[in-house]
């Protein structure tokens, strides 16, 4: 293989923050998180401390959500999220930045927004991934094209604080042709340009469309150190499936990640 199994698995935030998720599901969750020896959970607010008591020791993080989905709380609503869910037990914070703003090139409120969730976390001992939500930047904004508009947060939350940049929450539907919404998530395109666009101590989180093993291979292969994933289980079983193959000198039939239109 490739990669050992511990490299891929900590690559892995196992995301709980589908709006139906019970407690059962989310206590669930974890239990399957630290079975599996991921790097973190990504968990509702309401449910760090919960998470928290039950991750002890597993070497599994907790993460929670701040602002999420959309990023329009205020920055002080942001900051105090930050502030109660570290208390509770996470570790690492994952926050929406202001989308109507970025794209209205308020870039000082944007800065400022971000800023004052970093400083938190990081007073706190916590770090922070910055989604941007790139589904809603295709077009680009504020005067910039996509590309261009991306780069320009990138660096933005780089001199914020940001200890990642994120390319999507996974919730962020687009409409399309037929009527329908969906949306792509993470790209290869995305992926390279954003990680191309910051320092080496910023690290790029994948999110939205990491279904499967080739995929989260093919991250990792782009530069990103970090993956939102439900499919966690199905990914480490291949992983297992195709090492044991290895082992027994069988040939395995791994598939390529499915790029397509760009999206994983």
């Amino acid at each position: 293989m490739k990669y050992t199994y511990e490299q891929l698995a900590k690559m892995i935030d196992h995301s709980l923050l589908h709006p139906t998720m019970m407690d059962q599901e989310l206590e669930d969750g974890c239990k399957l998180a630290a079975k599996y020896g991921v790097a973190s959970v990504c968990i509702k607010p309401y449910a760090v401390k919960r998470a928290a008591e039950l991750l002890k020791g597993t070497g599994v993080f907790v993460g929670a959500v701040i602002g999420f989905p959309h990023g329009n709380s205020t920055t002080e609503s942001k900051r105090y999220e930050t502030e109660l869910a570290c208390r509770d037990g996470a570790v690492e914070i994952d926050m929406v930045i202001n989308l109507g703003k970025a794209l209205g090139g308020d870039w000082d409120y944007v800065e400022r927004d971000v800023r004052a969730v970093c400083d938190e976390a990081h007073q706190r001992g916590a770090k922070v991934k910055v989604i941007f939500e790139n589904d809603y930047l295709t077009k680009g904004g504020a005067g910039l094209s996509s590309d261009d508009f991306k780069k320009k947060l990138c660096q933005l939350c780089e001199r914020a604080g940001a200890d990642w940049v994120k390319t999507s929450s996974g919730y962020g539907f687009v409409k399309q042709p037929d009527g329908s919404y969906n949306y792509k998530g993470a790209t290869e395109h995305d992926l390279a340009l954003m990680r191309a666009s910051v320092s080496a101590k910023v690290q790029v989180k994948a999110a939205g469309g990491v279904r499967d093993l080739d995929g989260l291979i093919k991250v990792r292969d782009l530069g990103v150190s970090r993956c939102g994933a439900t499919a966690t289980a199905a990914m480490m079983d291949e992983y297992r499936r195709r090492e044991a193959a290895e082992k027994a000198g069988q040939k395995v039939d791994g598939k390529s990640a499915a790029i397509g239109a760009g999206g994983y």
